[in-house]
């Protein structure tokens, strides 16, 4: 089993990592995947991947840490994608939001500038997205990405899917589905083809139904697994083949 999407670098994580990752060893967690959020935080990442072989890192600059953005870490970004280009699985966690405080245009330029080094660097992107949809699929477009990726923690219409789907992208499928009330997200995935899903948790965000208000962990991926295996009709070993695979099809995973 792959987590495609967990922090597992960040602070809070690092009185408990060792355990953590020897407890999903025993689950069958065999490859989490550390996206990168800010420059200050790369080289923790290469350092947990070079401690423990479980783990693989993606770099990038996430929207929510552009307060410190400056245009010397696109520099340095690409330096170590070049450096790190037999290590590296993907360039992100990048993308769009409206729901913080941080300007639109600066959102959209830092954006557009990564997709431009993934181009050159030839790589796949880790999208994120808040009520940011149009605008990502729009700028896809527009600059002709042919890369691919995966679409983290997808939430949205099975069109808007569909139109990832048709760029090249996998579909992220986190906690979100593990509570009933979101309807809409659930019955998309439901009829997503299956080559398209690949399994995340977020963690320490996106806790799953009923651990709310916890930090939330690489151990509960299994729980979203199985809210995902209600949902599909494919059998347990199907659902869980395809969606190791698709990871490995959608990011540089050997």
């Amino acid at each position: 089993m792959i987590d495609s999407h967990c922090h597992l670098d960040f602070n809070c994580f690092d009185h408990d990592r060792a355990q953590i990752l020897e407890n999903c060893s025993k689950l069958s967690i065999n490859t989490i995947v550390l996206p990168g959020t800010q420059a200050s935080q790369w080289q923790k990442q290469i350092d947990l991947c070079n401690l423990f072989p479980q783990l693989r890192f993606a770099l990038g600059v996430h929207p929510y840490f552009l307060q410190h953005f400056d245009s010397s870490h696109l520099v340095k970004l690409t330096h170590l994608l070049e450096h790190y280009q037999n290590k590296v699985v993907a360039l992100g966690e990048i993308g769009l939001d409206t729901h913080i405080d941080v300007d639109w245009q600066l959102q959209k330029y830092v954006f557009e500038q990564q997709l431009t080094i993934a181009k050159e660097q030839q790589l796949p992107v880790i999208l994120h997205h808040r009520n940011s949809h149009n605008e990502l699929i729009r700028i896809l477009k527009t600059t002709q990405f042919s890369q691919g990726g995966v679409v983290h923690a997808f939430s949205g219409s099975l069109q808007e899917a569909q139109t990832y789907i048709d760029l090249g992208f996998k579909i992220g499928v986190g906690g979100g589905i593990t509570y009933p009330r979101a309807n809409k997200t659930r019955k998309t995935i439901a009829q997503l083809p299956l080559y398209t899903l690949v399994l995340e948790t977020d963690a320490p965000d996106m806790p799953i139904m009923g651990k709310q208000g916890q930090r939330n962990s690489p151990e509960y991926l299994p729980d979203i697994f199985e809210s995902l295996l209600a949902l599909r009709k494919e059998t347990r070993h199907e659902l869980l083949q395809a969606c190791s695979k698709n990871v490995r099809d959608s990011l540089l995973l050997a």
